[in-house]
């Protein structure tokens, strides 16, 4: 329960206790008090317990309401970028890898500890419209392995400046490089996203990507997450900006 619902508790509480303690007082002026006097004590106190329930649960409401936005949506490892694409990749982790720890994730919720290559696990579907088959969905962003390996190919050099680099890496830096690279790649998606996320247009981006990461609200593997997508992207936007602002 929140501080606010708690506050409102307790003053629901000590009000119950004030009518009880000058509950005999009040009956004796209402002995005294005409039968009209007696209905406006009444509704008096019943009023006062009213307005005292209703922000009770409206506090409790409210803070149900704002529990429901995912807690594990963290930072990016990789630092810099645009503040609109960085939102996003939080939105898409949201959906995709709801984990404390999204970046060792394997499809199905286990963990994997080698980074230095994709995991390339293939872990059976148990439900949805590929139920029976495998996917192979790894990291904070749940790619494919083929997918790793053609975007970081693609990729790569944008970031990698040494040749003596490791490059089948899946370290957390480098999963958020190629995907940043590629969610703003204007040749590949056909539109400039981050334009189109300053113009407020996040439901068409979100439809856009839907045929890539499928829990994104149009696709065919919606969660319990998708419905507060919006909310999750406002909320990791105004942190993203915030940081920019102080950089």
């Amino acid at each position: 329960m929140s501080k606010k619902s708690k506050l409102s508790l307790s003053l629901f509480h000590k009000l119950l206790k004030i009518i009880n303690d000058k509950i005999y007082s009040i009956n004796l002026v209402k002995a005294l008090l005409p039968k009209k006097g007696k209905l406006k004590w009444r509704s008096l106190i019943v009023g006062i317990l009213s307005i005292v329930l209703l922000i009770v649960l409206w506090q409790g409401f409210s803070t149900r309401k704002t529990s429901t936005i995912p807690e594990y949506t963290p930072p990016l490892v990789m630092k810099g970028g645009d503040p609109y694409i960085r939102a996003l990749m939080r939105t898409i982790t949201a959906s995709e890898a709801l984990d404390s720890n999204p970046y060792t994730l394997l499809y199905g919720g286990k963990h994997f500890t080698d980074l230095s290559r994709h995991p390339n696990q293939c872990i059976t579907i148990v439900s949805g419209p590929h139920k029976g088959e495998c996917s192979t969905a790894a990291g904070r962003y749940q790619i494919l392995t083929t997918t790793w390996q053609e975007k970081l190919k693609k990729y790569h050099h944008k970031f990698f400046n040494s040749s003596s680099a490791n490059l089948e890496s899946f370290e957390p830096q480098i999963q958020d490089k190629v995907v940043y690279a590629w969610l703003n790649d204007h040749h590949f998606w056909g539109v400039d996203i981050a334009v189109l996320l300053k113009q407020g247009k996040l439901n068409q981006v979100l439809q856009l990507l839907s045929g890539t990461w499928t829990s994104l609200g149009y696709g065919t593997e919606n969660n319990q997450v998708t419905p507060l997508l919006s909310q999750v992207y406002q909320q990791v936007l105004a942190e993203e900006l915030t940081v920019t602002k102080t950089r």
